[in-house]
């Protein structure tokens, strides 16, 4: 059965979308089969795969609000090699409201899930930059959370709001749920910030801090306007080793 990765933050420009994008080109290198859902309505992970968000007719809007959507009428295979996407867009922004009354509304994901968790080896969750229905769905149907931090001043802020929520998650919802760990990103050597966040989180959090880190570079910044991974864009650069770091880290947490 698939491992299923929510890759959150509650804070916004971290670069969850970039880590969802690129770990999962990575774990495609290692010809791994990925899902990656993208639960966030600016819809930047669909885009950043090449897929244009403004002709998707069938996305994660309709997998959560109507019961007879299946969540195979969503995936669009292969958008690269060994990685399909449940994509989004704007409508999603919607969803929060009209999803106000449904019974169980937490599990929605979890359970449309579980009809092809054992069809691929890893989903990735790309999650909203807020605490609400879409990320708390994606909290309850992953196994571990990824978080990605970048490396700036209120980095520490941040990581305590999403350790509450999981907790809270974990308490309530889905006992499974654990963090998988943190992943320092935008990091620029030439700063001391940089280098001050690190040794602050790492601080706090010991083991769960993965040794991959993710530099500030340009070829990583210009991919998503491309539609492709770093993977695809540049697959010698700073941005690319990095990522496969990652994805040899998530890899050995299994």
């Amino acid at each position: 059965m698939g491992k299923v990765l929510a890759i959150a933050n509650q804070k916004g420009g971290v670069g969850k979308s970039t880590t969802a994008i690129n770990l999962a080109a990575c774990l495609a290198e290692k010809k791994k089969k990925v899902l990656v859902i993208d639960s966030d309505p600016q819809g930047n992970t669909t885009s950043g795969l090449g897929v244009d968000k403004r002709d998707t007719e069938t996305t994660i809007y309709n997998l959560l609000l109507d019961e007879e959507t299946i969540i195979s009428d969503c995936i669009i295979e292969n958008v690269i090699p060994f990685v399909s996407l449940v994509p989004s867009n704007v409508n999603l922004a919607a969803a929060e409201i009209e999803l106000i009354g449904t019974s169980e509304k937490e599990y929605i994901l979890d359970n449309k899930l579980k009809e092809v968790r054992e069809d691929f080896d890893y989903v990735v969750i790309d999650c909203p930059p807020s605490l609400s229905t879409l990320t708390v769905n994606a909290l309850v149907a992953a196994d571990n959370v990824l978080v990605p931090i970048q490396c700036e001043y209120y980095a520490l802020e941040g990581l305590s709001q999403l350790i509450r929520t999981v907790n809270l998650v974990r308490e309530r919802l889905n006992p499974r749920l654990d963090i998988e760990g943190v992943v320092f990103t935008m990091y620029d050597s030439r700063t001391n910030l940089s280098q001050q966040v690190v040794e602050n989180v790492t601080e706090h959090l010991g083991d769960d801090i993965y040794k991959a880190i993710i530099p500030r570079n340009i070829r990583l910044a210009e991919a998503p306007s491309y539609g492709m991974p770093i993977t695809q864009y540049d697959a010698k650069s700073a941005g690319a080793e990095s990522y496969r770091k990652l994805a040899e880290a998530v890899m050995k947490a299994r």
